[in-house]
């Protein structure tokens, strides 16, 4: 489904990625690695956010290397970015039916608030603005993206802010999204509570490819391994 064939990305004279090649086309695929390593970077090149110094996206065997970050959105892909944009003057109601691309009534979006831990009466005509703390965007984001059912969807850490919100529950929205929509999850972190939820484990250190693989070879490598991103607060 997606492949990326030696992607460079430089900013302001310094090298962030340096040949990222690989090609994915599993049900949950995360991609992890240390602070700095330029995870969040390759996820935004993917979206279209920022453009590759060098090398090919493809999606579905189309060239997408060019195609702006709109294109990108209507060939099929989702983004939720590590920290919600706000939308003032735009309610959550408003915002979840523009991400399904029709007029939903106000049961289907609080049926989508619900999934993601939220009393859908207290938030559906809120506006999205300085009012909603940032655990409370992630949510409104990750059940923008569910709506929208794409057949890529790349979450940037989606964790961050959920402390009061379970993981279980976190896999749940991710699990019925899949069944929904088959397609691609892609997610950026380093929780190993996400991570064990994989099919495919990609592993980016100093702006490269260190690792690929299954989850049952790339899991007991990262937990063993000296100085890797898995700390004790994330277990």
């Amino acid at each position: 489904m997606l492949k990326l064939q030696d992607v460079c990305f430089e900013a302001g004279g310094k090298k962030i990625l340096n040949n990222v090649s690989f090609s994915i086309d599993e049900r949950f695929v995360a991609i992890t690695g240390p602070n700095g390593s330029g995870k969040s970077t390759l996820a935004k090149l993917i979206a279209g956010i920022e453009m590759p110094t060098s090398g090919k996206i493809y999606l579905d065997d189309l060239d997408i290397t060019e195609m702006s970050v709109t294109e990108r959105a209507k060939a099929g892909i989702s983004f939720a970015f590590q920290q919600p944009v706000r939308f003032k003057g735009l309610t959550v109601k408003h915002l979840i039916s523009l991400a399904a691309g029709r007029k939903l009534t106000t049961a289907e979006v609080c049926t989508y608030l619900s999934e993601v831990g939220l009393c859908a009466k207290n938030y559906v005509d809120r506006e999205l603005n300085a009012t909603l703390s940032g655990g409370e965007l992630k949510r409104i984001e990750i059940a923008m993206i569910n709506a929208r059912g794409t057949k890529l969807s790349i979450f940037d850490e989606p964790e961050a802010g959920i402390d009061l919100w379970s993981f279980s529950n976190l896999i749940r929205v991710f699990e019925d999204m899949h069944e929904r929509t088959k397609g691609c999850i892609l997610i950026i972190s380093h929780q190993e509570r996400i991570l064990d939820i994989a099919d495919k484990i990609i592993v980016i250190a100093d702006g490269g490819v260190a690792k690929i693989g299954r989850k049952d070879d790339i899991m007991p490598e990262l937990l063993n391994a000296r100085g890797t991103c898995f700390g004790k607060e994330n277990r």
